[in-house]
């Protein structure tokens, strides 16, 4: 797995994103959450994460360069307007 590059500038709307996020905030709005599947492991935060660096992630589920089955299938539904939707509305979230 390479590292994921900061390049793309990425351009949502925070208000469209909070309409969106029903699909994220399962797990990754519960602080401290651990999940079981596909292995125990602690959920990470991404509210206050950079944007960019989220449409980036997103993008590397969506294309199988990162690997986790929960996260690709979410992302494999996701389109470009919606990955940067959710990175602007998480990158202003607390």
């Amino acid at each position: 797995m390479g590292s994921i590059s900061l390049q793309a500038q990425a351009v949502g709307d925070a208000q469209a994103g909070a309409k969106k996020n029903s699909m994220c905030m399962g797990c990754h709005g519960i602080e401290t959450y651990k999940t079981a599947f596909p292995s125990v492991y602690s959920v990470p935060k991404i509210a206050g994460q950079h944007p960019q660096y989220i449409v980036k992630a997103l993008q590397a589920y969506k294309t199988g360069e990162r690997d986790h089955p929960s996260m690709r299938g979410i992302a494999s539904s996701l389109s470009d307007q919606d990955m940067e939707d959710l990175a602007a509305y998480y990158g202003k979230a607390k």
